[in-house]
Formats: structure tokens, sequence, C-alpha cells
């Protein structure tokens, strides 16, 4: 007989009661008095911190006020994200047991093989894509993430029903360029939503299902209908008082001047290539970069790909990143080589660049 899970829907909700609800629903499964559970969530508009992030950093403040976006810190890693209730989130909160194993790469691999089953049911060919995201034809549909507290693990994921591209940009703290027209619409061509993709809102409670079911099939149990237990309750309204004052969407702060963003640009044989990007200046480290430029390359995630893979990539370690990045892909790129992405990025942080460099 197939182990009995439960299922759990808190509807939509203002960002600190959700962070709130992760916390208590992950300590309870950490203590062992709630069991494995898939939970369905959505936001109120807001721009969510990774639990290491400083809000001065990844967030552009003005907008956010301007636009009473609410500012909440997760109890977990990763970065910067905005949320609003366009998106539908699932949980689930397992034990070590459940998974067979503490390697974050295999669970990830493993749920969101799972998860793209669910969003291809509705009719899109969704596929995992290394390290944690799922896609539709190279487009990012859905991104995911988790974190074990102790022996209880918290793997959460949140899909695209309709998106905001250009509000999801002006929300973080990016270069101007990547808001002019031309960069929110090569955006577009990252990202998806299901709207778009079936030209039409699928039902919400279909989604769901889906979703259950596929998890169901994944880890052999059936899930029921229940709710929060009075110990998790009381653990929720612990966590709110602290998640929701301003001593924890502060827990760090630093200046943006130790992370600022550069720019860079020039002209190689493959054509004119532009870097943005952000530096931690104190970890000599780049956290995020943006390509763009007069360039050919095929397949067309490529570039996407890149940006990816050099997140949180340390300085010394550029070249050989991207060097490996490309190793063993079939990439068309006409003149343009796997040193020209070095070399604009070191243009970017005034460092030297290596080899020659054509003006």
């Amino acid at each position: 007989m197939a182990d009995t899970w439960r299922l759990i829907d808190t509807g939509l909700r203002p960002a600190g009661q959700n962070i709130a609800l992760n916390r208590a629903l992950l300590e309870a499964r950490q203590a062992e008095e709630a069991p494995s559970t898939l939970r369905f969530l959505r936001f109120a508009p807001c721009a969510l911190l990774g639990y290491h992030q400083s809000a001065e950093q990844e967030l552009n403040l003005d907008y956010c006020r301007a636009n009473r976006i609410t500012i909440q810190r997760r109890i977990t890693g990763g970065g910067a994200i905005y949320f609003d209730e366009n998106q539908l989130g699932w949980e689930l909160y397992l034990h070590r047991r459940d998974v067979g194993t503490g390697d974050m790469q295999a669970i990830a691999r493993r749920i969101c093989h799972a998860a793209a089953a669910a969003v291809s049911a509705l009719g899109v060919d969704a596929r995992y894509r290394p390290r944690n995201d799922i896609e539709v034809g190279g487009r990012k549909i859905s991104g995911t993430g988790g974190a074990f507290d102790g022996d209880a693990l918290l793997y959460q994921g949140t899909l695209l029903v309709e998106l905001d591209v250009e509000k999801m940009l002006r929300v973080l703290r990016i270069p101007a360029e990547k808001l002019s027209d031309k960069a929110i619409a090569s955006a577009r061509e990252r990202v998806a939503s299901l709207t778009e993709l079936l030209g039409r809102k699928p039902d919400v409670g279909l989604i769901k299902r889906y979703l259950t079911e596929a998890f169901e099939s994944e880890f052999d149990v059936e899930f029921r209908d229940g709710d929060l237990t009075l110990t998790e309750h009381r653990r929720f309204e612990a966590a709110a008082a602290e998640i929701e004052h301003a001593d924890w969407i502060n827990l760090v702060t630093r200046p943006r001047s130790d992370m600022p963003l550069l720019e860079g640009a020039q002209k190689f044989p493959g054509g004119l290539l532009r870097a943005a990007l952000t530096f931690d200046t104190r970890a000599r480290a780049i956290r995020s970069v943006w390509f763009s430029g007069d360039i050919f390359v095929t397949p067309r995630r490529t570039v996407a790909d890149l940006e990816a893979a050099l997140k949180d990539t340390p300085l010394e370690r550029l070249e050989a990143r991207v060097h490996g990045f490309f190793a063993g892909r079939e990439v068309d790129m006409l003149s343009l080589a796997p040193g020209d992405f070095v070399n604009v990025v070191r243009l970017a942080l005034k460092e030297p660049v290596v080899g020659s460099v054509t003006r």
C-alpha cells in the first residue's frame, strides 16, 4: 500500500505569511510533527531576497516603493526574484528518507522531471534544464530550489502562469541597458508563461491536479487534503512575528558600492559584444552577467545558458568556466570565440584581457 502524504493549499497571501509558513512547515517536518507535504501557494506582489542578500544591492528600491511591491527575505538562499498572483508556487516538505539522498542536484533532477511531466500534460513540451529550471523550447517556465534543515527538506518551485517581463526586470537592480525595448524583447525570448504558450490562461485547478499526480507517481504515494496542525499554527505565529519585522528584512545590509553595476563593449571579429554585470568587490566574484550586442549565436539559448553558468563565478575562475561551458557544445558563433566573452567581461572590470582584442 502506498504511503499517504498531505496536500494543503494556503492560497493567496502576503509575502511575510508565506515565508513564515515555510519556516513553520519545515520545522514541523524536521521535528516529525507533520507528515511529508505538498503545498500550493500564491503571493501578493513582492520582491523576495535570498537569505544572504542585501536589498540595497539586489533591488530597485525606488521602483518597489512606487509600485507597492513588498520586500521580503526567504529562509532559503538563491537570488532575488519577483512574485505576484499570476505565478503558482508549489513546495514539497519531505524527510531525507523520502528522497534517499542528500545530493541536492540529484534531488532537483528527480523532482523537476516529475514537475516537467505535469506541465507537459497541459499541452506543452516541458523539460528539466540543469541545474534547477524547467523549460519549454529553451525558454524558462519554472525555477526551483531546495534546502535541508537537518533531515527535513524543503523543495520549492514557481510556475509562470502569466508574466509581466518588464515589471520583473524593473524590480531588480540591473543595468539601464537591460530595460531598453530591445533588451526587454530579448528577455521575453528567454522566459515563457503557460498563457503565452497555450494561447489561453490554463485552469489553475488542473495545473495543481497534474502536479499532484506527477509527485504521487514519482514518490509512489497518495496525497490527501489536509490542514495545518495546531503545532504548525503555533510555529507559524512565532515565525510571522519575526519575519514580518523590519529587522528580518534588513538582516543583511551591504552598500551598493560593494556590488557595482559595470558595463563593457568591444568589437571582436565575430561582432560587437557587450557585457553588463554585477560584481561583488569583497568576494571578487561575478554575481550576474548579461551579454548582448550585434552577434550571431546558435542555438539561441546558448547565451542565456552561459549567463546562468557564470552566476557567482570567482574572477579567477572566469576563463576556465567560460571555456568549460563551450567544451563539447555544438555552437555556431561565426568568428566569435569563447575567449571574446572572457575579454568583454574583463574589459567591464577594467582587468587585463587575455590575448589580443580587435579595436
